[in-house]
């Protein structure tokens, strides 16, 4: 029994005569009928019968009517999420994240997928640097967002935006008083670095920028990632820079303000992958990214610019 007979029986069953049937399925009558009777004889019993008006379902063809328009109906869901698959609209895809980027622009551009590809389940893991570079070589992930990526053999590291830094100043600090703080202001302030792990990172960061300012920032605590250097913040440890997406972290006792730097310094948020991987969903998923990071000003690709 082929779908083709249960497609020809169904439409006979619906239009309850076999030139109308044959004419919505664009065959002429004698090859249809040919084709029931084919189906009949598989299955050893009667279908139809005829009537003055046409034909009517014998007690087996009500059987096996519903039955085959439930599995007609099967395999067209098949066909049609077969079809999404192929074009990365349709299954699951697992992204690493770390860092700050997870306040402000990873939702935004992850956003942007879903409405797109509505379909694809995303699955977020949470690691470091090292820890997404060992799971996208074992294909445990399939996409990482990071900052400040060295290259990595075997793996593709695209920049989708840059952001400004921002100051994290504690409650009563008189610099928040300022509309933006220049970074040679911190040079007598502890500074609160993160994150701890490989280098190059945003540490290096940091070190350079006072270096270039004439000054080496005076270290009050290294820490793993952002959140936990922005509650030291909070709890009056010193100040510490942070990416604009950062910003988004509404933490009591904590002010964030421009840093004015006459290099005008951002960071990059990048998406890795692994290379030559032409899976349909991480195409669909680079492509809506894109077009997110595209629709920016071209003159501030700072995360805020995202439409919500």
């Amino acid at each position: 029994m082929e779908l083709r007979h249960l497609r020809y029986f169904v439409c006979v069953a619906d239009e309850q005569n076999i030139g109308r049937a044959a004419l919505r399925l664009h065959i002429s009558q004698p090859p249809l009928t040919r084709q029931i009777q084919q189906l009949e004889e598989q299955l050893g019993a009667q279908l139809l019968h005829r009537t003055s008006r046409g034909v009517e379902l014998t007690d087996a063809g009500r059987v096996l009517y519903e039955d085959a328009r439930n599995i007609l109906a099967l395999a067209d869901r098949a066909a049609e999420r077969t079809s999404k698959a192929a074009q990365g609209l349709l299954g699951r895809v697992d992204v690493a994240v770390f860092g700050s980027g997870i306040f402000g622009a990873i939702p935004l551009l992850l956003r942007h997928f879903r409405r797109r590809c509505p379909e694809v389940n995303i699955v977020l893991h949470n690691m470091s640097k090292e820890e997404q570079i060992d799971a996208l070589r074992h294909q445990r992930i399939t996409l990482a967002f990071n900052r400040l990526m060295r290259p990595v053999e075997g793996l593709t590291c695209e920049t989708l935006l840059t952001e400004p830094l921002y100051v994290a100043l504690p409650a009563g600090d008189p610099l928040i008083a300022r509309t933006a703080v220049p970074l040679a202001e911190l040079s007598d302030t502890p500074v609160v670095l993160y994150p701890t792990g490989s280098r190059p990172n945003f540490i290096d960061k940091v070190h350079a920028l006072c270096r270039d300012c004439g000054f080496a920032p005076l270290v009050a605590q290294e820490v793993s990632d952002v959140v936990h250097a922005v509650a030291l913040v909070a709890t009056g440890f010193g100040v510490c820079l942070v990416p604009r997406s950062a910003t988004a972290m509404a933490i009591p006792g904590v002010t964030y303000r421009p840093l004015h730097h006459p290099a005008q310094p951002r960071v990059d948020l990048c998406c890795i992958y692994r290379d030559g991987d032409d899976s349909p969903i991480l195409q669909a998923l680079l492509g809506a990214m894109r077009a997110a990071a595209a629709e920016m000003s071209p003159h501030d690709h700072s995360v805020l610019a995202l439409p919500a």
